[in-house]
């Protein structure tokens, strides 16, 4: 039994082998640069008044396309693995009809569903295992100059590092079985199972990793760093911003002296102009910022701190390790009352 999984199963897994050595080739022939170039440019501007936040920006400008092309290759992995590792793995055989011979052999069908899941299964989160290793120390870097633009608990960083890749694998590859046995044809159970792991990929960060622990709530002074411009007639535009630079800030609103919410900061005609006398920018920020504290503006922010990555991590993994085991076991019982 074994060996014939593995007969059937060779080409693909030739395939995946193929477009991973390849992948992994690339990151290790840029890699080396990268993380030189990192070191160098940190090493330049330590100790400078200014500090690293220039070079930060300037590095993550000049990669940010390889940095968001090489997340979104490892990104679309296991829902590659559900399309065309997991939908035909039963599909096919039920399509083409040789599932009679294999059900009418010595071997018993619970065996036979259960060799090809965990030979096929423990592949799936081996490869997805690989490249999340890969990406991981190629970005890091990169992750580094990134914490406040993407921080590690939100969207695609957090979806392609650590270990949520190899669960997300083992759910798409025991979500396509399922499906492919109960649609019995393999081209729209591959359909299916795209459509269906698509939406809980944009479920998970939207309603379940916001709620995996209590977000805290901060109310902060305004200043330089959450004040992002002063438009026409004093208008503040304002963003975000927490002490925890890595944050992932579910929400924020500015509110005044009497805990109503604002839309923008309009700040006296008279404070502006005594605000502009110096003709110096920063000078001129300052006292923008000095005038709305005084006035009782706040910002209140909704976040999770940037600890929490690794429960999340753990906490998601699990969820989708747990999904799999259940669906797995429901193919289980349909093999064996429903085939």
């Amino acid at each position: 039994m074994i060996w014939l999984t593995l007969r059937q199963f060779r080409g693909s897994a030739l395939m995946m082998a193929g477009v991973l050595t390849a992948f992994a080739a690339a990151l290790a022939f840029t890699g080396p640069g990268l993380a030189d170039d990192y070191a160098q440019g940190i090493a330049a501007c330590t100790g400078q008044e200014a500090g690293c936040t220039r070079f930060l920006d300037r590095f993550l400008d000049s990669h940010q396309s390889a940095f968001l092309g090489v997340s979104g290759l490892l990104l679309l992995l296991p829902g590659l693995i559900g399309l065309f590792w997991g939908a035909p793995l039963v599909a096919r055989e039920l399509e083409t009809g040789t599932i009679r011979m294999a059900l009418t052999q010595s071997v018993r069908r619970t065996r036979w569903f259960a060799v090809k899941i965990a030979l096929v299964g423990l592949a799936t989160m081996v490869a997805a295992g690989i490249g999340t290793l890969a990406v991981t120390w190629w970005a890091s870097p990169l992750d580094k100059s990134a914490v406040s633009s993407y921080p590690r608990l939100e969207a695609i960083v957090f979806a392609t590092r650590g270990i949520v890749p190899v669960g997300y694998a083992a759910f798409a590859f025991a979500l396509g079985v399922t499906v492919g046995m109960l649609v019995r044809r393999a081209l729209p159970a591959m359909a299916i199972t795209l459509a269906a792991f698509a939406l809980v990929q944009i479920a998970m960060p939207v309603f379940v990793r916001p709620n995996l622990a209590e977000p805290v709530k901060a109310t902060a002074a305004f200043s330089t760093a959450n004040i992002d411009g002063v438009g026409e007639g004093g208008l503040l535009h304002v963003q975000a911003s927490v002490a925890d630079a890595g944050a992932w800030i579910l929400s924020s609103r500015t509110v005044d002296k009497d805990g109503r919410t604002v839309a923008v900061i309009d700040l006296p005609d008279a404070d502006m102009a005594k605000c502009d006398a110096p003709r110096q920018p920063a000078k001129a920020m300052q006292c923008v910022t000095d005038t709305a504290n005084r006035l009782g503006y706040r910002q209140e922010a909704t976040y999770h701190p940037s600890s929490r990555y690794w429960p999340f991590q753990w906490a998601e993994t699990g969820i989708y390790l747990a999904l799999a085991l259940g669906l797995t076991g429901f193919s289980f019982w349909w093999a064996k009352r429903r085939l």
